[in-house]
């Protein structure tokens, strides 16, 4: 049985010593290339968020393997700034809090960051780990690509566009009118990247602390047992083991959001949303309908585009770079030449156009719905609805009419006490209610 990602349950065991070798665990201060005064401060954080924590609760919340905790606990003890409390009978190890110092020093890190969590990795361990577990390393091949794609109606010529464009490693410009399985289509693409990527759950440029595992973006491919964090053999548990991201957005997208993102209120940085898709795909869907100018928005990737690397600034002001790794997908169903000048185009390289599908594939996906709906396939009722009404009114046959027509064909009949049952009837009170026609209501 397949998980989300495409990758079975006993997978797994091959993928956690690749990632041990992409990114190993840490078993000195000097090896998590932080500084031991940075480590302290963060520290001191969580102890002040949670006023009294043993070494391995703190082991849980860094990590950091327990000698590099040990380390930064005995330097902040000859600061002064921790001390040991009581056992009770529940614990199991010492117990440490912050003194008065430590607690006055607590806020005034945070006053400087607001970051309170893992232990950061640094701009350049992360740049590292990107550049190993490259998604253009990739080769999808043919056989490969119609595989994924086995189970969609689709013309096979499409596949035989997609699949060198994925592999090409440029961006890739899908169009074509509204119900063509634009959207649909490119979610699946995320299939044939079926491995798995390290995400770290921030990255730190200097003193500064980016937070970029974003649970409702990344999907973790198993969780890490508590006792395992101590293992010298696993990977950075900085990192979660996820599936490669697939990150989409469309009209609600805002240029601010493709920026490093600072909160005053929480002093805190989030990472824009490409550098949460790196490794992984990237898809702008409904292009030209943002709050934005089209050419705003599509500016912004020129640069990163044509020298993998994209540049982002800090609240302060500090710039920096990180590699530009993702498959971008530009999706629209607006005329491309109206969004777009021909410099910008040529170097997207790969345009594919999307268009309505012939009489045998409408009755295919008709079919697909029917056995999803548990009702019965009946050819000649798929084609009445071909022939007297998308005939008559001139309507193309797009992917996206036998599911939206069944599916309000059905709640009609279920409100008529006809559940289960594809009616005629209900069809044309469906397609009236679909197209907003003017003609008189079904009776």
């Amino acid at each position: 049985m397949s998980s989300a990602s495409g990758l079975r349950p006993d997978q797994y065991e091959f993928l956690v010593p690749r990632a041990g070798c992409i990114a190993p665990r840490p078993k000195t201060v000097a090896e998590t290339g932080l500084g031991v005064t940075f480590l302290g401060d963060l520290l001191e954080k969580h102890l002040f968020e949670a006023g009294v924590l043993t070494v391995g609760a703190m082991v849980k919340r860094l990590g950091c393997a327990g000698p590099i905790v040990e380390d930064i606990l005995n330097f902040l003890r000859r600061e002064g700034r921790v001390e040991i409390r009581a056992r009770t009978a529940d614990d199991h190890g010492l117990r440490y809090a912050l003194t008065e110092r430590g607690r006055a020093s607590a806020q005034v890190a945070l006053e400087r960051s607001g970051y309170i969590g893992p232990a950061p990795v640094p701009l350049a361990v992360y740049t590292e780990v990107v550049r190993t577990q490259t998604v253009r390393d990739r080769l999808v091949r043919r056989e490969r690509m119609h595989e994924a794609f086995a189970d969609v109606v689709l013309d096979r010529a499409i596949l035989d566009r997609l699949g060198p464009a994925l592999n090409s490693g440029k961006a890739l410009f899908i169009y074509g009118s509204a119900g063509t399985g634009k959207t649909y289509i490119t979610q699946r693409l995320i299939r044939l990247l079926d491995d798995a990527a390290l995400v770290p759950h921030a990255v730190a440029v200097g003193d500064a602390v980016i937070q970029l595992f974003d649970p409702a973006l990344h999907v973790p491919l198993q969780a890490a047992e508590p006792s395992t964090l101590l293992l010298d053999d696993g990977y950075d548990a900085r990192f979660v083991l996820c599936r490669r991201p697939l990150v989409m957005t469309g009209g609600e997208l805002t240029a601010d959001m493709l920026e490093v993102q600072f909160d005053p209120a929480t002093r805190r940085y989030q990472a824009p949303l490409q550098l949460k898709a790196t490794n992984g795909m990237f898809i702008l869907d409904d292009l030209g309908r943002q709050r934005v100018p089209p050419h705003v928005v599509l500016n912004r990737w020129i640069v990163p585009m044509e020298e993998g690397t994209d540049h982002l600034r800090l609240h302060s002001g500090q710039h920096f770079s990180v590699l530009f790794d993702l498959v971008l997908v530009f999706s629209t169903n607006l005329d491309p030449e109206k969004l777009a000048d021909d410099a910008f185009l040529r170097r997207i390289g790969y345009k594919v156009g999307f268009t309505s599908v012939t009489n045998d594939q409408y009755h295919e996906i008709w079919k697909q719905v029917c056995e999803l709906h548990a009702v019965d396939y009946d050819p000649a009722v798929c084609q009445t609805v071909i022939d007297k009404l998308h005939g008559p009114t001139g309507t193309p046959l797009m992917p996206c009419h036998p599911r939206d027509l069944i599916d309000m064909a059905l709640d009609y009949g279920a409100y008529l006490g006809e559940e289960d049952e594809l009616r005629t009837e209900s069809l044309r009170w469906a397609w009236q209610n679909y197209f907003l026609t003017t003609d008189k209501p079904h009776k």
